[in-house]
């Protein structure tokens, strides 16, 4: 990078700092450093809260898929949008959760069900959410340093010296500092700053791609350059591509069900809003929030696509593939054992020339432009010890930081700085919330309950930075040894159904049911997490030990057998056979196994102990008579309101959030699933579309009205971002000693008429 691109990097970064440490003044109690002391306004939830979740591994995440896979399987997930749609105007679980008043998810549980259930959920929670969040370090500082061109290795001093290992102590450093500063305070306005910073720069990026790259003459062209199965375009022509299919969007759907609020890597966000209808109108306006930024991602892809395989670029498509591949054997090759293979792979790499397919060979996923990378790589490490899981690794890799180094190719000077800092802003946001929230469940849920006195401000303050500490302490060392074998959303998916797999009926039905028990909720959780938890050992030792051993005993063909026939009424989108690279069920499967198990024993469970006892879920949720601050009002539905229920409009949305919860229902339902979808599907029973027409839709519907939408909401959200900030630091100034409630501190208060949460269901039934 230039010394333009290092100052569009670094100045931002000084001055999120600058307002993260003014903002610690404002810490003064337990609540303010575990949910700001819920002063969030509805656009500070929505601009911070959507930075928080889109990290910097995300971005590669998406990336990586869709330039593996392309775009048209994600026409399938606007089956998605009804439901979705419901989820955001209801306030589905988001709302009631809020009026629970819980600080984390097991002191909800602890309400719920019982203080050994939260103990124990919490300890799966935080195993799950820990190792899947420690995964981020190592991405993100791979990702700087091929993105900077930085070599993995260097000597200093005499010593060999790691560069991933000392990008991750200097931003994993920079992120602990913001979160020891002042917790959720720091985060949320760190964060908050961070998103309004990045409208902007979305726009630079979003136009210099547009500006750089034709449509018509070379993205279309290369999209549609596929082999029958695997368009790129066309979603009735997908049923060869294995992981990114119609299972994963339908799958995904049932996940996004039950899991509405089961992942809290964002615990402060949760419980920040003023009060529950403000956090729901903050997930609301997610709907509009990230406009500039969904179109960003997809042209990051769509213009790798075009720069790595179409003929206009195939000379600098090469460099970028020399550079890579060399780079990534020096990575994970750097073992002496590896140095002469390491050597004579880097010397045919760099002997490679310029190809291009036209439409005469198409692309596919397992024959294409970069496979005879993994090809060489794989003949020349088979034989050596340990070889075969390197050849993986590099395989991994490879996907994973091809996007980033045509990225850097394909960027000027100045945009390469701004889509620097904007990655950067996106690992920052996500390494504080994420260490923040899994620090305070493991205190909040783990240690805790076994604490028998009451902590002091002072004393829980810094217990709570201790773990936070350890969090991230444990992310750098994971980082720096584990070697990643899949797809980053696959490990997404199976480290997250350690948790998740069980979680979502516990939550859910303990949210909307009076029937549930504690019984079944340890049922489910221990099935989900047994089931995913097999499934992410499986994957690991497949290649090295399970497979040799299966085929050393002769069991091979009679399993495969056995998978075939299983799957196959679901053939061609899920497809089990015995290989010898990869475990035969994927992530995404693993995980529908794991909820529909944990689903089926909580009602089994819960119907056999529950013995006809209700909870009282209006004292939970604080409604009715035990209310203890306004807003809830249960209304009797007649005709005239029947629709506005339906998508969730109350005696609580002003004009304003009306015209908000209409907007969402409109281009949601309407416009997203009637018109682009629905109608789509109809037309194409009934007259298929040519493969031309497909690249029309993507362009209006993917680019051309997203970026319209894209470039309102950046006014919108930059100026209700700037205010709603500003309020923030208002409310929090004029509290005084006397409005903190120093027992607002996640611990749950007992009757003092009896020791149970409800007289009418004892916690531990």
């Amino acid at each position: 990078m230039f010394w333009l691109d290092w100052i569009l990097v670094i100045v931002p970064l000084l001055l999120v700092v600058f307002i993260g440490c003014k903002s610690q003044k404002y810490v003064k109690g337990v609540s303010d450093f575990l949910a700001a002391s819920r002063c969030a306004g509805r656009y500070v939830v929505a601009v911070a809260g959507g930075e928080a979740a889109m990290g910097l591994i995300s971005v590669i995440a998406i990336v990586e898929r869709e330039y593996h896979c392309g775009f048209a399987f994600s026409f399938w997930s606007r089956l998605n949008t009804p439901m979705t749609m419901l989820f955001g105007l209801t306030g589905y679980c988001v709302y009631r959760f809020r009026e629970t008043r819980a600080f984390t998810m097991g002191q909800f549980l602890e309400m719920r069900y019982n203080r050994p259930l939260r103990v124990f959920a919490a300890i799966l929670q935080s195993i799950s959410g820990v190792v899947n969040y420690a995964l981020f370090p190592a991405v993100s500082a791979r990702f700087l340093i091929y993105f900077l061109g930085l070599p993995p290795y260097f000597k200093f001093l005499g010593m060999n010296m790691d560069s991933a290992a000392l990008l991750m102590v200097a931003f994993l450093g920079l992120a602990l500092a913001i979160v020891m500063l002042g917790g959720q305070v720091t985060i949320m306005v760190t964060d908050c700053v961070q998103g309004i910073l990045s409208y902007p720069m979305y726009v630079v990026i979003v136009g210099y791609i547009i500006y750089r790259f034709s449509w018509s003459e070379t993205m279309a062209p290369t999209l549609l350059n596929r082999v029958p199965g695997e368009s790129f375009m066309n979603p009735y022509d997908i049923q060869n591509l294995r992981d990114f299919n119609l299972a994963f969007v339908l799958i995904g759907m049932c996940s996004s069900i039950l899991n509405r609020i089961s992942w809290s890597s964002a615990v402060g966000y949760n419980a920040a809003a003023r009060n529950a209808h403000e956090q729901k109108i903050g997930g609301l306006l997610g709907t509009w929030r990230s406009g500039l930024s969904t179109m960003m991602f997809t042209l990051l892809a769509i213009s790798a696509i075009t720069y790595m395989n179409h003929k206009n670029y195939a000379k600098e498509a090469l460099d970028v593939r020399t550079q890579l591949a060399q780079t990534v054997i020096e990575d994970v090759g750097a073992d002496k054992k590896f140095d002469a293979a390491r050597a004579e792979l880097i010397k045919e790499f760099k002997a490679m020339k310029p190809v291009y397919r036209g439409v005469e060979k198409p692309l596919s996923q397992k024959d294409n432009l970069d496979s005879i990378y993994f090809e060489m790589t794989r003949k020349k490490l088979e034989n050596i010890e340990d070889g075969k899981r390197v050849a993986q690794t590099f395989k991994t890799i490879y996907g994973q930081m091809l996007v980033p180094i045509a990225l850097r190719e394909m960027f000027p000077i100045g945009v390469t700085g701004v889509f620097c800092a904007l990655m950067i802003f996106a690992m920052v946001s996500t390494d504080t919330t994420y260490m923040h929230s899994w620090g305070s469940i493991i205190l909040q849920d783990i240690i805790m309950p076994f604490i028998k006195r009451e902590l002091s401000p002072a004393e829980h303050l810094k217990l709570l930075r201790v773990c936070i500490f350890g969090v991230g302490l444990f992310a750098f060392f994971f980082s720096l040894f584990f070697a990643q074998m899949d797809y980053i959303l696959m490990f997404f998916q199976i480290t997250g159904a350690i948790w998740m797999g069980g979680a979502g009926p516990v939550i859910v039905f303990g949210l909307y049911s009076k029937r549930g028990t504690a019984a079944g909720a340890f049922a489910a959780l221990i099935a989900g997490s047994s089931i995913a938890t097999s499934g992410f050992i499986f994957q690991k030792i497949w290649a090295q030990h399970m497979y040799p051993w299966f085929a050393a005993k002769g069991w091979v063909p009679a399993m495969d057998n056995f998978l075939r026939t299983v799957s196959a009424p679901l053939d061609p989108y899920i497809k089990w056979q015995m290989t010898p690279e990869r475990f035969p069920i994927n992530s995404q499967e693993m995980t529908f196994i794991a909820m529909f198990t944990a689903v089926s024993l909580y009602i089994i469970v819960s119907a056999i102990t529950g013995r006809g006892k209700t909870f009282n879920l209006d004292k939970m949720l604080h409604r009715g008579k035990y209310a203890i601050e306004s807003g809830f009002v249960k209304e009797k539905w007649s005709f005239r309101n029947a629709f506005s229920k339906i998508i969730g409009i109350t005696s609580e949305y002003t004009l304003g959030d009306k015209i908000l919860a209409w907007s969402v229902f409109g281009y949601s339902f309407v416009y997203n699933f009637i018109i682009i979808f629905l109608m789509v599907v109809v037309w194409n029973v009934i007259k298929p579309w040519p493969m031309e027409w497909w690249s029309h839709y993507f362009f209006i519907t993917g680019i051309l009205v997203v970026g319209i939408i894209g470039v309102v909401s950046t006014v919108w959200f930059t100026i209700g971002g700037i205010v709603d900030l500003r309020q923030l630091f208002i409310d929090l100034a004029k509290r005084d000693a006397s409005a903190i409630d120093a027992t607002d501190n996640g611990r749950v208060v007992k009757d003092k008429d009896d020791d149970v949460i409800s007289p009418e269901l004892e916690p531990n039934d």
